[in-house]
């Protein structure tokens, strides 16, 4: 082996997405593994090293001087690697478009409405994947991003607003009997997601309603939490393009109706649309389909 210093390479991009985030927690949601997982790697690779790499406090976790000169050695390695990559894969922009979307907005929003693009944007193929948060359009291997705006966007990053969020609790017909007329969401089962924990404070805060729960339940994705607001487990809150259709079919209603919390849905991309055609078809579409929400 040429480099017989190395540390273990498969511990380089837990640790670098650690070091950027100052959590392991949320270096594990951009990776998506688990919090144990890149531990075990950041511990690995300090006893590899032999040095610890990490001050770790009660709540906190602060790189050391070293961690941070070696997470920026990571960092211009990935970049060299990443410049390689596309220059061997010549990626054309006539071919397919990789679009990354937030999960539920994905199953619940978007794949229902893919027939529609194969027939208004014809010859345009999209290859989605699932994801949140932010993106790092040199790193990932995608061509644009459909997110909620609930993280800061960098300034060279193009945004292309879709629409705008609206939230509200939504429940089956039956259970929405029992929830009117009242001053709030009284005597049920609260839902709750662990991907957006703070929804029922946003709305009470908003709405200025409030919430006493006969008992909660807490889903690991939003939309485990509106498929069990469907079938009558108890009532979540639903953003408007996550339930839109089932709120069309009589599946699930807005006892309160839905209010704006300030944030909204846009597509990003590395460079401004007109600059892509596949990117500016994409978003015209997009914008077609929003107009309905």
């Amino acid at each position: 082996m040429r480099w017989p210093d190395l540390p273990p390479l498969n511990s380089l991009l837990p640790f670098e997405a650690t070091v950027r985030h100052a959590s392991m927690t949320r270096a594990a949601q951009e990776l998506h593994v688990t919090h144990g997982a890149v531990s075990r790697q950041i511990q690995n690779l300090e006893k590899s090293l032999g040095v610890t790499l990490f001050e770790r406090g009660t709540r906190s976790l602060r790189p050391t001087p070293q961690a941070r000169r070696l997470a920026a050695a990571v960092r211009d390695a990935l970049d060299q690697v990443d410049t390689a990559a596309r220059e061997v894969s010549r990626r054309e922009r006539g071919g397919p478009l990789a679009l990354s979307c937030e999960p539920t907005l994905l199953m619940r929003w978007l794949i229902p409405r893919l027939p529609d693009l194969a027939v208004q944007v014809p010859g345009l193929t999209v290859h989605l994947s699932a994801g949140g948060g932010p993106v790092s359009f040199d790193r990932d291997t995608i061509d644009v991003a459909l997110r909620r705006d609930d993280f800061p966007v960098p300034e060279e990053v193009s945004r292309s607003p879709l629409f705008m969020e609206r939230i509200g609790p939504v429940c089956s017909p039956d259970m929405a009997e029992r929830v009117m007329g009242k001053g709030g969401v009284v005597g049920v089962t609260i839902l709750h997601t662990s991907t957006r924990p703070r929804a029922w404070e946003d709305w009470q805060r908003l709405a200025r309603r409030r919430v006493e729960a006969a008992a909660e339940q807490t889903f690991e994705h939003f939309y485990l939490a509106l498929q069990a607001a469907v079938a009558g487990v108890g009532v979540a809150i639903g953003p408007y393009a996550l339930v839109h259709d089932d709120l069309m079919r009589g599946q699930l209603v807005a006892p309160f109706g839905l209010v704006a919390d300030g944030t909204g849905y846009n597509l990003l991309s590395p460079q401004p649309p007109e600059q892509d055609g596949r990117i500016a078809g994409l978003l015209g579409w997009l914008r077609s389909q929003a107009a309905e929400l």
